[in-house]
Order: structure tokens, then sequence, then C-alpha cells
């Protein structure tokens, strides 16, 4: 159903809700930590700004939506920011509280857990969804370092050296690094922080060099499109009413021969049937013991390269790669996948915050929520498993954001309590709303960019 909605309105939706549970989540975590140790809680708000009409009282507590739909805040007594930062939490009832019921009069072990609580929330979800993926879906694990072709027609500057790879090759190490699978050469390529790549190749001589620095993001993304692994030329899903269905293809089949052709890899077979669009082929399939030779007509399709952005007309016929080998893991299993897939998601945006903060990538690269829209609509269109697996890597981005040292941030409320444990006495209370406002013109600023950028992406 999904598939049949307008592209705009799918991104809409899909990062309404991809932007909603999670800052849901976020804010989830400070409410239940506050009320945990006896803090008032006067406003749990899905949004910025003063509170729209609808809202309610439930006890102490007011829950309500906000004007502004690009985060929520809980509003805990005697934590209030001051000045433009302020006007992010419209105004509550007036009211005095027991110092035992205000925030800072709290222990400062209680508010160190209760500013952590967003981040932990947002870390444990996406080892929830993680873990459900693992068990539901099972992973695939993709062992393959064997490189099954290159495509030396996009490949950008300084990574000529690439056409010396040919189908068949091992990629053992990527700047001395093991490969163990087809996602660590993936992995290496994208984020290696040094402008030299350095692959090396079993049985070689000599190691592949490539220079292709990591703020050119589109480029280190040729490298990775250039290459495919090598894939055994078995059918596996073949979609109904396409051309290889018509012609008799079904999953399993081995393709020996195309047009009296030898067929060696899957992307052998895949660049053939590209290169022949609206011509009929004879193929030759095992099947069991069976040679069962079939008609099929490639059926000519417009595709866009996503990195170069070209069009071009290619033959497509319906079917997909034998996938690599599917695990299964119990309950124990599926938690622990949880935690090593959330760390490897937090790995990612630690090292996308490393190569920025360092220079190696572009700020023109930071995304906004038009773009968390985009990309949202994107996985959407693929099925819940690709969503979901968005959903908690993006829930792993906004916990690492959070803890950046920004006043506003939890990261920044944070330093103001290490400040207080190391002194033995809280930031003054000017210190502290000086310190917030610069945090907010940071964020703010940073939003403008993210935002500016989403528009230089859409706009032609």
């Amino acid at each position: 159903m999904l598939a049949h909605l307008p592209p705009a309105l799918l991104a809409i939706l899909a990062g309404v809700v991809v932007l909603g549970v999670l800052i849901f989540v976020h804010e989830f975590g400070h409410f239940i930590a506050a009320k945990s140790v006896g803090i008032a809680v006067l406003r749990f708000s899905f949004g910025l700004g003063a509170p729209t009409p609808l809202r309610v009282q439930r006890g102490e507590t007011e829950y309500c939506l906000s004007w502004i739909p690009l985060g929520g805040y809980v509003k805990m007594a005697g934590l209030d920011e001051e000045g433009a930062a302020g006007k992010l939490e419209g105004p509550a009832e007036a009211r005095s509280w027991p110092k035992e019921r205000t925030f800072d009069g709290k222990p400062l072990w209680a508010r160190v857990y209760v500013i952590s609580a967003g981040v932990v929330m947002n870390a444990l979800f996406a080892v929830l969804v993680y873990a459900v993926l693992a068990g539901a879906y099972g992973v695939r694990e993709d062992r393959t370092i064997t490189v099954g072709s290159v495509d030396t027609l996009d490949l950008p500057l300084g990574a000529a050296a690439l056409a010396r790879l040919q189908p068949g090759d091992r990629i053992v190490r990527i700047n001395g690094a093991p490969m163990e699978g087809w996602g660590d050469i993936q992995e290496a390529l994208l984020t290696a922080d040094e402008p030299m790549i350095r692959i090396e190749v079993e049985g070689g001589t000599a190691p592949i060099v490539l220079e292709v620095p990591r703020s050119e993001q589109r480029a280190r993304a040729a490298l990775v499109g250039a290459l495919t692994p090598w894939r055994e030329p078995v059918s596996g899903e073949v979609l109904p009413g396409q051309p290889a269905a018509v012609g008799g293809v079904q999953p399993g089949d081995r393709i020996l021969w195309v047009d009296g052709t030898p067929v060696r890899t899957w992307e052998h077979f895949v660049h053939v049937i590209e290169a022949s669009a609206g011509r009929q082929l004879t193929l030759v399939v095992r099947r069991g013991a069976e040679e069962v030779p079939l008609r099929v007509t490639p059926r000519a399709t417009n595709v866009r390269d996503a990195v170069s952005g070209r069009s071009r007309e290619v033959g497509r016929i319906g079917v997909g790669s034998q996938l690599p080998p599917l695990r299964r893991y119990g309950v124990l299993g599926s938690v622990g996948q949880g935690f090593v897939q959330a760390g490897n998601a937090g790995t990612l945006v630690l090292s996308t915050l490393k190569g920025l903060v360092l220079g190696q990538l572009s700020a023109r690269d930071i995304g906004g929520p038009i773009l968390v829209g985009q990309l949202s609509g994107q996985v959407a269109r693929l099925g819940l498993e690709p969503f979901l697996s968005f959903m908690a890597l993006f829930s792993m981005n906004l916990a690492i954001l959070n803890l950046l040292p920004i006043p506003v941030l939890d990261g920044g409320h944070l330093v103001f309590l290490a400040i207080e444990a190391v002194r033995r006495k809280p930031v003054s209370d000017e210190q502290r709303h000086r310190w917030t406002q610069v945090g907010f013109l940071v964020l703010v600023g940073i939003m403008l960019l993210a935002l500016g950028n989403d528009l230089l992406r859409i706009l032609p």
C-alpha cells in the first residue's frame, strides 16, 4: 500500500512517525526518571513553545501538544531556562514547590540520573528494536570478501587504481584492518580517516592505493557502488508478473548459459540482462538434476544512478540473487545482537561526528528534518524491517547528539553537573543562564544550517 503513496506524502508521514516516536521515547525517559525520584513534573509536552488547546491535566502534570513540531520537553519544578532558550518551553502555572520536590533540591546523583534518562531511553529503544528484528527476521551474515565485479565507468579522481581489482580477488585488509565480510569492506571505504586508502588483496604483491579524501562523500560512495561482491548465479526471489516469472524462472535455479555464453557470476548475468533490453534471450538453468531451457525478454527500464544522478535505460527481468545465509537467534541471542548492532550504529554516528569536527566531512553533509523525512520515506517503501532498522539507527543518532556539550542539550546540563561535582558547589544561575543562551544560539545556527542544506538538496 505504501508503494502507491506519492513520495512527498510518504516522506511526511514516515518522518512524522520516526521523529514522533523517538522524541516521545526521549522525553518519556526524563519524565519517568523525574517521577521516580520525586521531582514535580509540571508539563509533558510533545512539541516546543506554548501549548495548544490540545491538553489535559492529570494530577500535578499537564500533558499537551505544543505549537512548534520540532521536539518536546518535560518541564520540571526548579529547572527553568531563561531568555530565548526558555521560550522553547511555554509558561507553566506559577506555583511554589517544596525544595525536596524541585530539580535543584535533589542530590547530584539524582539530577545526573534524570538528565541522562532521555539519552539512555533512546539507546535502549535502539537495542530493543534491533533485538526484535534479530528475533523476528534473523540476521544475514555476508562473509563474502571476494569481488564479483568492478564498474570503472564513474570512478572518482584518485581511484583509477581500483580497476586493478578483478572478479575473484579477495580483499583481506583495508588500511591494515582485516576484512571479515562485505559490510566491513563498505564501511572501511566510506569511513577511512586517511585520504589514502590501501586495499590488500590475497596473494597480491603490492596494495592497491586510492586517494579519495573523506570529505568527498559522494566520491567515497562511488567507490562502494563500483564494487559488487561475488555471488553465485543462483536466482532468489522471482517477482510475479515480471519477465523472469513469465519465462519460467524459479527460485533456486542456477543460471548456466545465456544465449550460449557461460555465466560465471550473478553480476555477469545482470550485466548481460541489462544490455539486452527488449531482446529475447535463451537461458539454460540447472534445476535439481535437470538442465532446463527458458526464454525471457528483459523489459526496458529507466534507472537513475544514486551517485552520478544520470539516468540510463537497462533491461530488467524481475529476479534477485540468492541472499547470504540467514542466522536465527533465540531470546538471549537476539538481545545480544541488539546490543551489538546498537553499538555498531553508535560507532558509525561517532565516526561521522569525528569527521565533522576534524574537517574530514563537509558541513554541507549535515541534514535536517526534510532529509530525515526523505530517508524515512525511502526506507518505509522498502518494508517494515528496513524502516524499523532506520528508526533504531536514528534513535542512536539522537542519543549521541543529545550528549554534545552544548547548553540546552542534555550534554550541556551534564557539563554543569560535572563542574558542580568538581567544585563542590553549583554553577551560579547567572553563568548558567549566560551559557544557556550561547548554547541556544549555537543550536539555532546548526538547525538553520541543516535546514539550508535540506533546501539546497531539493531545489533544482
